[in-house]
């Protein structure tokens, strides 16, 4: 007997234009869902509001729901395209899905920041994503997320069992290029610019380790998303660094590759994460990093990373320094780093989470 045809609904819009965290997540489980040439007991439709310029197998199907992208069209256009349709199952990747729905759903919430910590949102946003978050999470069979922190967040603020909520790690990818890794005086930071990742701090510490190195410089990678605004350009300028601080928008694979290949170190001082992938992207090129000392941090990093505390400038000075002046900077850290790494893997992360949806369609 030929196995059933289980047909998975998803949210694509992550993957159009310049795919950040979510878009890589969804792209790197469609690759390997739709990549092996399977029995064909799979069918998966991808719901966007503009054609995805990628190219689909047999396997996936797209329903191009015109719209802007946002709340209106996925509680609108989205939930009355997936109804019609009727999935099996329906994924969301990236905290919220149309309410109400006719099928079991399945979301991932990464974190729950906008909860824990609504100062750091403008009020309308803060309002939006915290009520269909939450009602998103109350009505899935299945909530993913990215870490045993994020888990125990979700289950406290959204008062949702944890047994509901499985933890899958996601994995990593390589920023491999041609250049050799060739080390610099160049600290980095990489990712989008939020408040909780306390870039003012990093400017300052770097203003103070960098006196005696006047070849330093540091580089700032990512899409300015703070709130309230903050201007970094000006807080360069303060220090006294402004012509050794380089603020980029967002980079490609390429470039950023390029940047862990010289970099010295990579610092990333967030007091809130779900996560926090590009730390591991930059020990994977070999490169030291230190980060803000949190429970998620520890959880993953583990011993490869050097910690320094919420507001303690001199310890991020300290561990800039070294790196700065030594040879092989943070070579101890690094060494350990193969081990850390092998707890992120793609392939694994896909074959859980298909397993998990699949679940869904079998209760």
């Amino acid at each position: 007997m030929s196995a059933r045809l289980i047909v998975i609904g998803i949210d694509a819009r992550e993957l159009l234009g310049a795919t950040t965290g979510v878009g890589r997540y969804l792209g790197e489980l469609l690759r390997r869902w739709i990549a092996p040439p399977g029995p064909g007991s799979r069918r998966f439709v991808l719901y966007t509001p503009e054609p995805l310029p990628l190219e689909l197998g047999s396997a996936v199907e797209q329903r191009v729901l015109e719209g802007d992208r946002g709340t209106w069209w996925e509680q609108t256009t989205l939930r009355r395209a997936v109804d019609r349709d009727a999935p099996d199952v329906f994924f969301a990747p990236a905290y919220t899905a149309p309410l109400a729905l006719r099928m079991p759903l399945a979301v991932t919430i990464h974190d729950v920041s906008f909860s824990a910590h609504p100062e750091w949102f403008r009020w309308r946003e803060g309002t939006r994503r915290r009520w269909v978050t939450r009602r998103t999470a109350r009505a899935a069979r299945i909530v993913f997320t990215d870490s045993q922190f994020s888990r125990r967040e979700i289950a406290r603020h959204y008062e949702i069992p944890s047994a509901r909520i499985e933890v899958i790690y996601p994995g990593l990818t390589p920023r491999a290029t041609g250049v050799a890794r060739k080390r610099e005086s160049l600290v980095l930071y990489a990712g989008s610019i939020f408040n909780r990742r306390r870039l003012p701090d990093l400017i300052a510490a770097f203003a103070i380790a960098s006196r005696d190195f006047p070849l330093a410089r540091l580089v700032i990678a990512g899409d300015d998303r703070t709130w309230p605004p903050q201007d970094l350009a000006a807080v360069a300028r303060d220090h006294g660094v402004a012509g050794r601080v380089e603020l980029r928008d967002y980079v490609s694979d390429d470039e950023l590759a390029s940047l862990y290949a010289r970099a010295c170190v990579c610092v990333f001082l967030s007091e809130y994460e779900g996560f926090g992938l590009t730390p591991l992207e930059a020990l994977a090129a070999g490169v030291p990093v230190v980060v803000l000392d949190t429970a998620v941090a520890r959880e993953v990093y583990g011993e490869a990373a050097q910690y320094v505390a919420k507001g303690d400038i001199e310890g991020a000075v300290t561990a800039i320094q070294a790196t700065l002046a030594s040879a092989e900077p943070g070579a101890d850290r690094v060494a350990r780093a193969p081990a850390v790494l092998a707890r992120y893997s793609w392939d694994v992360a896909a074959a859980k989470t298909l397993a998990g949806l699949e679940g869904i369609v079998a209760r």
